[in-house]
């Protein structure tokens, strides 16, 4: 950012640097820096601050050296004391780009004030959808303060993921600001997602293939048991080299005799009698076994009179889609990290 000190009508009377406020001072030491240096510096103020260098910087005067001097040496003292200029507590408006564009300085000065409606959407979902290393690997070469702000709004489940996959010398840095993190503004939140939406989410990372196992097992787990092993069969035949890890996102009714059973008690937990009893019908007596296994003695002995009766006139269709909604909850469970899909053991 240049600032332009030519402006002989605003020359001060006496002491350039009496006359002069805090932000001027500080936007003339800017300058005295060089473009580079300062450049570098800016990424580091909070919104309001930027903003009144801007406004002391279009007020600034030619200074003299001597005059300058006298404001480095005061800056020195007061830095010395601890008097810094920003506030320690609250330094999150690290920004990932190098150094401010004129579109970035518009949102500063109009404090969002002209946000479009058409804003893209948070890109914080689609984050916690890329493989924990990745982003792990990216953060582990930004700022420790921009891997901060960056795990705060992800889930604490991927936020937990991605922190053990950086390396050990960072981890305790990157949570300690985590705790100390303070209010950025929706200013400069928005210039941080617009970078990771180019250099995380960009054209690269959307050729990544965890994106597309986790379309085409979204896909395979809405099918039965059968059509699912059919279609993984004709993959294989087809020469495709990543079944393996498309595996270890499917899971199906059939497979819960497989989940250990502390996932079990998890994922039954709360569950409605109903909806199990109506998935239980024309079922084995292994799988019948390894749910009622779970579930406490009163809402077994009911879900066992039920079964025992005449269910009526049952749509085949109606236990299929109960048996999915029980799958779709053990895959959303196993997203979050509560519980272990078997697949996923396998495929380890």
């Amino acid at each position: 950012m240049d600032f332009e000190f030519s402006s002989p009508d605003l020359e001060p009377r006496g002491s350039a640097s009496a006359n002069l406020t805090k932000a001027q001072k500080a936007a003339a030491i800017l300058v005295a820096m060089g473009k580079p240096a300062a450049g570098r510096l800016l990424k580091f103020f909070k919104q309001d601050e930027l903003r009144a260098l801007i406004e002391g910087a279009r007020k600034l005067k030619t200074i003299p050296q001597t005059e300058l001097e006298k404001i480095i040496a005061e800056f020195e003292d007061e830095f010395a004391e601890g008097a810094g200029l920003m506030d320690s507590a609250d330094t999150m408006d690290t920004i990932l780009s190098e150094s401010l564009t004129p579109e970035e300085v518009s949102a500063i000065m109009n404090d969002g004030a002209g946000d479009s409606p058409d804003q893209p959407p948070p890109i914080w979902p689609a984050i916690e959808q890329l493989e924990a290393e990745r982003v792990g690997g990216f953060l582990g070469a930004e700022h420790p303060q921009t891997a901060a702000l960056v795990l705060t709004n992800l889930s604490p489940t991927a936020a937990a993921n991605i922190l053990l996959t950086m390396p050990k010398n960072l981890r305790g840095e990157v949570a300690k600001r985590m705790v100390t993190i303070g209010t950025v503004k929706p200013a400069a939140l928005r210039i941080v997602e617009n970078q990771l939406r180019a250099r995380l989410l960009g054209e690269n990372s959307a050729k990544s293939p965890a994106a597309g196992h986790a379309r085409v097992a979204t896909v395979l787990n809405e099918m039965d048991k059968t059509q699912l092993d059919e279609i993984l069969s004709d993959m294989e035949s087809a020469g495709f080299s990543d079944v393996k890890a498309i595996k270890a996102q499917l899971f199906s009714f059939e497979d819960l005799p497989l989940l250990e059973q502390k996932a079990r008690l998890v994922l039954f937990d709360g569950m409605s009698t109903e909806l199990v009893t109506l998935a239980l019908r024309n079922s084995d007596a292994t799988l019948r076994e390894a749910v009622l296994s779970a579930l406490g003695a009163r809402s077994r002995r009911m879900i066992e009179a039920e079964l025992a009766a005449d269910p009526g006139n049952l749509q085949p269709v109606a236990i299929t889609r109960a048996r999915r909604e029980i799958a779709s909850a053990a895959i959303r469970l196993g997203k979050e990290g509560r519980i272990q899909l078997p697949s996923a053991q396998q495929a380890a």
